[in-house]
C-alpha cells in the first residue's frame, strides 16, 4: 500500500466525523428564476464586473432590458472611498482606511420589490509608507478585489433567497 492510499485511509475517519456533525461544504446557490437584469452601476463599476462574472458561473441569464428579465438588481449607491485613519504630525498618512458600500434592492420588472433595500458595507485598513509606494498601491487594489468577491458573495447568497409570487 503506498503513501497516497494509507493517507487516504487515514483521513477517512476524520471526514466521516465531520459529515455526523452536520458540516457541510458551501454549495452554490440555486435559484428560484432564470433571468436577471443589473441596473443602477456605474458603466465601469469593478464590483458589477465581479457579479457579473460570478452571474457568468451560474445558471441564471444575464438580460441587459430589465423589462424581459424575471428579477431586477437594482444598485442604488456603489462606491469606494479611501480615507486618512493614522497621520503624523507632519501631515504623512499612516493608515487608510478602505470602504465599499452597496445599496440594493430587488425587484421585479414592474418595480415590484421582492428584497427591501439592502445595504451592505465593507472596510479594511491598510498601514501605509512613502518609501512603498507602488506595493501599496497593489495592496489597496487587492484588497477593493477581495471586497468586491465577498460583496457579490453575498449578494448572490442573497439573490438565492428571492422567491417569485
Amino acid at each position: 500500500m503506498g503513501p497516497v492510499s494509507r493517507r487516504g485511509l487515514l483521513a477517512l475517519p476524520l471526514l466521516s466525523g465531520l459529515a455526523a456533525c452536520g458540516f457541510e461544504l458551501r454549495r452554490e446557490p440555486e435559484f428560484a428564476f432564470q433571468s436577471l437584469a443589473m441596473t443602477g452601476f456605474a458603466p465601469e463599476s469593478p464590483l458589477a464586473e465581479e457579479l457579473r462574472r460570478q452571474l457568468r458561473q451560474s445558471p441564471l441569464q444575464l438580460v441587459q432590458d430589465p423589462s424581459k428579465a424575471q428579477v431586477v438588481l437594482e444598485a442604488l449607491r456603489d462606491s469606494r472611498e479611501r480615507s486618512v485613519v493614522v497621520s503624523t504630525s507632519a501631515g504623512q498618512v499612516r493608515e487608510w482606511q478602505l470602504k465599499l458600500q452597496l445599496d440594493y434592492l430587488v425587484r421585479t420588472p414592474g418595480a415590484e420589490p421582492l428584497l427591501p433595500i439592502t445595504e451592505l458595507r465593507m472596510s479594511r485598513e491598510m498601514s501605509y509608507l512613502e518609501s512603498q509606494a507602488l506595493a501599496k498601491e497593489q495592496e489597496e487594489a487587492q484588497l477593493y478585489r477581495a471586497m468586491q468577491y465577498d460583496a457579490a458573495a453575498q449578494v448572490m447568497r442573497r439573490l438565492a433567497s428571492v422567491r417569485l409570487r
